[in-house]
């Protein structure tokens, strides 16, 4: 009985555990993998412990050259549909104006439309204009699916705002720049941090649309998926545990950082 009365006060906290372990095992056994010494080409099955593919992760020949830039077109990515997004979002809470309802509700498409519908059309878009498909159309595309994640985290947030904090920072002879700076800006920056962390996530991750507009041009996921289909090196196990550490330690800093703010703020 009293086992059967643990369980019960703590099976939320049990329920969670158990889902938190089965979405970080595929990470756990990337990592394991990642030292791994194959003896084929494939790195599916466990043969010995080794550090080669740590010492030497650009032993694979075009897959750091993959690697940047991928990295290089999430960082535009990220950065332009943050930038469209955050305005977007600003416009849609703030002011009214004509079709403004079929905005939001169109807003929405590009998250519940299947990727190879949305990558068919858009290739369909490119071959029309003529466009040369390659860096270019692939940056085009990240922005334009990225573009409504951006919006739906950016809007939750300003939606959150209370507006008499800008109307104090009025009453106190702010201009509107300097209340968007010091009052709005900082408000909103946590809803723009999440949007803009999401976009470079989806951007960097992204196969489908790219493969339908790449041309020539070889992303990471585009190299892990050729190279699946002649055999696996350990390096991609090596670059997948060193994102997943980066991010790791990135939301770690963003927690410890805002404890601190709050203490300070105490």
């Amino acid at each position: 009985m009293a086992v059967l009365r643990w369980l019960r006060r703590n099976l939320v906290v049990i329920a969670g555990l158990c889902t938190l372990a089965y979405l970080l095992l595929p990470n756990v056994v990337v990592t394991v993998f990642s030292f791994n010494k194959p003896k084929g080409r494939f790195n599916y099955s466990w043969q010995e412990f080794s550090t080669d593919a740590w010492r030497d992760p650009c032993g694979v020949a075009d897959m750091c050259g993959s690697l940047a830039l991928s990295l290089q077109i999430a960082a535009w990515a990220t950065i332009g549909a943050t930038v469209l997004g955050t305005m977007i979002a600003f416009a849609l809470v703030r002011y009214r104006f004509r079709a403004r309802g079929a905005i939001n509700s169109l807003i929405f498409l590009p998250m519940a439309m299947p990727e190879v519908v949305m990558a068919a059309s858009l290739l369909t878009l490119f071959l029309n204009m003529g466009a040369q498909l390659g860096f270019w159309t692939v940056l085009i595309a990240h922005i334009m699916f990225c573009l409504s994640f951006v919006v739906t985290a950016v809007k939750a947030r300003v939606m959150s705002m209370d507006p008499r904090l800008e109307q104090a920072a009025q009453d106190l002879y702010a201009g509107p720049v300097q209340t968007f700076l010091r009052v709005t800006l900082p408000i909103a920056a946590p809803g723009i941090a999440a949007g803009a962390l999401l976009a470079f996530a989806l951007s960097f991750d992204d196969f489908i649309i790219t493969n339908f507009n790449a041309g020539s041009t070889v992303t990471f996921p585009m190299f892990v998926w050729g190279s699946a289909q002649r055999g696996t090196p350990v390096q991609i196990n090596v670059i997948g545990t060193a994102m997943f550490l980066v991010a790791v330690l990135l939301v770690l800093a963003g927690m410890l950082a805002g404890k601190r703010r709050n203490k300070q703020s105490r």
